[in-house]
Parts: structure tokens; C-alpha cells; sequence
């Protein structure tokens, strides 16, 4: 990834969701690779991440 670690991507994009909170996590990835250029092949894993984010977000409202 360019210039970022990982982790750091990885945290940031966590944020993001929880303030966000996106309806539809594969756009929402696409734009943030886009926006801060994280290089290609990590779009299926960050996709994840955020549903997986957006399934404990929705875990603990209830």
C-alpha cells in the first residue's frame, strides 16, 4: 500500500464506517481507494473490513 501501512489503512477505513456508517461498503471502499490512492488488490479485504464493521455496529445497537 502505498506509503500507508496497513494497519493504519485498516484503522482508518474502521473510522470512517463507524462515522459514515455507508450502505453500500463495496462503493464506499472504491471511493476511499480512490481518494487516498491505496494501491489495487485490496479492495475485496477493505470491503470486508467495513461490513465486518458495519455488522458490529449494528450488533451493538441493538
Amino acid at each position: 500500500m502505498a506509503k500507508h501501512s496497513q494497519n493504519e489503512v485498516k484503522e482508518s477505513l474502521k473510522e470512517l464506517t463507524r462515522i459514515f456508517q455507508p450502505k453500500d461498503p463495496r462503493k464506499f471502499v472504491k471511493d476511499y481507494i480512490r481518494k487516498y490512492r491505496i494501491t489495487g488488490g485490496y479492495e475485496d479485504e477493505l470491503t470486508s473490513l467495513v461490513e465486518d464493521e458495519l455488522g458490529r455496529i449494528n450488533s451493538s445497537v441493538g
